[in-house]
């Protein structure tokens, strides 16, 4: 079992940047795939983006490929999400979700475990 806190979100302007971070404990942090999903009012939760163990491999969704970076450091168990080029598009809750893995790969899912959640509003 893993728990996960999600920290940073805000309120910003558009084409400002965040930085949200997801913290881990539990078991092994290095066995898990970890991805950020949103939900936006009225919309249903999507994949926002997902990296596996290592970090080697990442995935994003189309609408944040080039703005979005996913990055984890296993020493200190957290994922961060840094988010550029922010648009009003981009408001939601942002989740974190963890998935334990026999091999070193990404997913949009199943995930096992969900964070709280951290609101993220971006202002026009």
């Amino acid at each position: 079992q893993v728990q996960l806190v999600e920290s940073g979100g805000g309120l910003v302007q558009a084409g400002d940047s965040l930085r949200l971070s997801c913290a881990a404990s539990g078991r092994t942090f290095s066995s898990w795939a970890i991805a950020w999903f949103r939900q936006a009012p009225g919309k249903e939760r999507e994949f926002v983006a997902a990296i596996s163990w290592s970090g080697g491999n990442t995935l994003y969704a189309n609408s944040v490929k080039g703005r979005f970076t996913i990055s984890r450091d296993n020493a200190k168990n957290t994922v961060y999400l840094q988010m550029n080029s922010l648009k009003p598009e981009d408001t939601a809750v942002y989740y974190c979700a963890a998935a334990y893995k026999d091999y070193d790969v990404v997913t949009v899912g199943p995930y096992d475990y969900w964070g709280q959640g951290t609101q993220v509003t971006v202002s026009s």
